[in-house]
């Protein structure tokens, strides 16, 4: 016997001694018994009919099993009629076992299987056939109604599936049609919901209600991140064709909205009131980013204990988007470790640094943090030459620059600086190729700072597509936003706006600014908060409390030293007619060089004069007993004393570059002890030095001759050509320079504990003749 027979053998063999058999039952006669003989034949035979085809795998069609249904069905009657009739004692065990086989082979049987197959062939199949028919038509709206039909039905009707005997035949209906239809449903309801949420947004702009429409927009374009990588079928495509049309009907104004703080110089203490303005901002603008413009470090004990992790622990409770680097950010590089302590503060954070005019690829601790590429999508703890931000929908691109300025007023070591308006140039065209036409560039160059070497206003002008500046480095405080329109022939530019938030974490600034489609500002808002009225955050708070303990028992050592008055360190706030401790004589500086004189005398005796630059001086001593952290917080740049043998000439140029920019402000005007110098600001640049003098051991005075050789003291930073001292620079290259290793703090502290008065009087050290 082959195995096909063998197989219909047993299912045959199977049905035969299934339930519908017979068992103790006697006719009264054999009329009676042929007839339900029959019957029972015939009803077996109608579910043969679809269970046998199934079980070789093939479904039977409705329209071949009506004849062997209507068959079992007249001879089921007329045999139960029979047995009616009949005076057989047993006629209701007969009706019994007939009626049983009947059910469960037609009633459960052949008559639910038929509407099944009805079922999916005239409901389910006609809507697979239009679905296939408007995917090849590419008609969306033919595609939605078929869709919306498939899930009514799968929702509601397929139950009719699963009501007949026979798993066989239910499997291979199920295969053949529900299964097809699952998969399809589920593989339309992403792109018909974008398609009809495309189909509302068009609707809202058709009745101009265009911020309607932008907010539908926004959803649809997370439902087609969601789409399979592998959705490239024809349809899908002129769907997304139709979204983008849609788009470029908005004519919406898209807002950005930024939150920048700068220069906070290890104002650690004020970070839980700004984090409390940051979290109101936020409140009322979700998306608003939060962009730090540079210069964390240096400035209180804060750092000089910490290294800035004090402040990265709050900055990171504040969600900071990114930060650029200020020049101050490289104070510590000429550590033995060099760079580590930026290393690790980059490392911690919680969010990219950008960076395009700064090289860090020789720098040991920092090349390994550097990608010279715009990113989509950054990493925490990485420098990046920009980023590409999405803010509700819209792509921002966003890059950095730091002032060339850092080679002379800071220690970036090997660290090196490239030109900013060709970096600028560059990360624009860059956004541009990727699609980006709303760009904000993070600098730390300065608003209206030394225009021969940088500075945001030529920055604006110079470069076009720069729509916002975020800025730092002069401390400027803009209470509103500043706009370039023109560039640097004067002619009509796109605006540029310009933004600033003072120093020392006492603003937070905000802006609003508005672009048209094109990506082009139209409108903007800014202001700053004043951190001083905000109350504390209490997370915050706790945070900071874990640092402050130890910074409060430092600052509240006193060192046995008591001031008259306050020992002032004055700013102009843009204001050339006030003093300056960068411009200006003061009583502190005078202190300061007195001990960098008193302490390089110490170790040569030659030495005839000390100078320390005004930018150096970070803070003043109040009234009172003068205490350890009052001291550091003074010099807190850990700074070491040297000496220097320098020429009478190379001693005129030097003081030149500190009177060159006066009566603005220069970080490298020079304090002075042991000596009297006189200036003439009203003339030119270069020529002002009247005379130099330098107090002799009886203490009369004595000119510097230009050819003579001399000693004198200052800080190392200077001594190595800081704040533009390329003469001083020269000198150190030629081995001129020697390091003596000593803390400029604890050089001032020492010379406080020598005086019986200390107070805010200044002795004539530095004069200007002018008339």
């Amino acid at each position: 016997m082959t195995k096909n027979k063998f197989k219909k053998s047993a299912v045959a063999a199977v049905i035969a001694t299934s339930l519908f058999s017979v068992s103790s039952v006697s006719f009264a006669n054999s009329s009676l018994q042929e007839v339900v003989d029959n019957a029972r034949k015939d009803v077996k035979n109608s579910a043969y009919s679809y269970v046998v085809p199934a079980q070789a795998g093939k479904l039977a069609p409705s329209k071949d099993l009506y004849p062997a249904l209507n068959i079992a069905k007249a001879n089921y009657q007329k045999a139960r009629n029979e047995i009616i009739k009949s005076s057989a004692k047993n006629k209701d065990l007969l009706l019994k076992n007939l009626d049983e086989l009947y059910n469960e082979r037609v009633v459960k049987g052949i008559v639910p299987y038929i509407d099944a197959y009805n079922y999916a062939d005239k409901y389910l199949n006609p809507i697979m056939k239009e679905i296939e028919q408007a995917e090849a038509s590419k008609d969306w709206d033919k595609l939605e109604k078929a869709y919306h039909k498939l899930s009514v039905q799968l929702k509601t009707r397929t139950a009719i599936l699963y009501r007949f005997t026979g798993k066989a035949a239910r499997d291979l209906l199920l295969d053949q049609y529900k299964e097809p239809a699952n998969k399809k449903r589920d593989e339309l309801m992403l792109p018909v919901t974008i398609f009809m949420k495309t189909k509302e947004a068009e609707a809202y702009i058709t009745a101009n209600k265009e911020q309607e429409a932008v907010k539908v927009l926004e959803s649809i374009n997370l439902l087609i991140e969601k789409l399979p990588s592998n959705s490239t079928s024809p349809i899908i495509k002129e769907l997304l064709v139709y979204v983008e049309n849609i788009k470029a009907q908005t004519n919406t104004k898209f807002t950005l909205s930024l939150m920048h703080v700068n220069d906070t110089h290890a104002r650690t203490t004020q970070a839980p009131k700004r984090l409390t303005a940051i979290k109101e901002v936020r409140a009322q603008k979700p998306s608003t980013l939060l962009i730090d413009a540079g210069d964390v470090f240096s400035g209180t004990l804060y750092f000089n204990e910490f290294k800035g992790q004090a402040d990265l622990e709050l900055m990171k409770l504040m969600d900071y988007d990114l930060m650029t680097f200020g020049n101050h950010e490289f104070d510590l590089g000429n550590d033995t470790e060099g760079h580590k302590a930026l290393k690790e503060f980059i490392e911690k954070s919680n969010f990219p640094f950008v960076s395009a005019n700064v090289d860090f690829s020789k720098d040991a601790n920092l090349k390994g943090l550097f990608n010279v590429k715009v990113s989509a999508d950054p990493k925490d703890g990485q420098i990046y030459s920009g980023i590409i931000k999405e803010v509700d929908g819209q792509k921002i691109g966003l890059f950095g620059l730091t002032t060339a300025e850092t080679a002379t007023i800071s220690s970036p070591k090997d660290v090196t600086f490239t030109d900013y308006i060709k970096a600028a140039q560059t990360m624009v065209d860059e956004f541009e190729k990727q699609g980006v036409n709303k760009v904000v560039a993070v600098t730390h160059i300065g608003y209206d700072d030394n225009p021969t070497v940088d500075n945001d206003l030529l920055l604006a002008a110079a470069v076009n597509g720069i729509d916002v500046i975020v800025g730092g480095h002069s401390h400027t405080k803009l209470e509103k936003p500043v706009l370039v329109g023109k560039d640097s022939s004067g002619k009509e530019k796109d605006p540029t706006i310009i933004v600033q938030a003072s120093q020392y974490s006492e603003f937070l600034g905000t802006l609003d600014v508005d672009f048209d489609k094109e990506g082009k500002v139209v409108a903007h808002a800014g202001k700053l908060i004043e951190i001083k009225d905000q109350v504390e955050d209490k997370a915050a708070a706790a945070l900071l409390k874990k640092y402050s303990d130890k910074i409060d028992t430092i600052n509240k050592t006193e060192i046995g030293v008591v001031a008259e008055e306050e020992l002032q360190t004055p700013r102009t706030d843009g204001d050339d007619t006030k003093p300056s401790v960068r411009k200006n004589e003061t009583a502190l500086g005078n202190i300061i060089t007195d001990g960098m004189l008193s302490k390089a005398k110490q170790f040569d005796n030659k030495v005839i004069m000390a100078f320390q630059n005004g930018g150096g001086i970070r803070a003043e001593i109040g009234k009172g007993p003068i205490t350890v952290g009052e001291v550091i917080t003074v010099l807190p740049f850990g700074n070491t004393l040297a000496t220097m043998e320098i020429t009478g000439a190379e001693l005129k140029a030097a003081f030149e570059i500190s009177f060159k920019t006066y009566p603005k402000e220069n970080g490298g005007f020079l304090h002075v002890a042991g000596a009297k110098i006189e200036f003439d600001s009203s003339k030119p640049a270069n020529e002002r030095v009247v005379s130099i003098k330098y107090k002799s051991a009886d203490g009369s005075l004595v000119d510097i001759k230009d050819n003579e050789k001399y000693m004198v003291a200052t800080n190392a930073f200077t001594a190595k050509g800081g704040d533009g001292y390329d003469v001083f620079e020269k000198i150190y290259k030629e081995g001129r320079v020697t390091d003596l290793g000593l803390s400029d703090w604890e050089n001032l502290q020492e010379q406080l504990k020598t005086l019986k008065t200390v107070n805010n009087k200044t002795e004539g050290r530095i004069v200007d003749l002018k008339k």
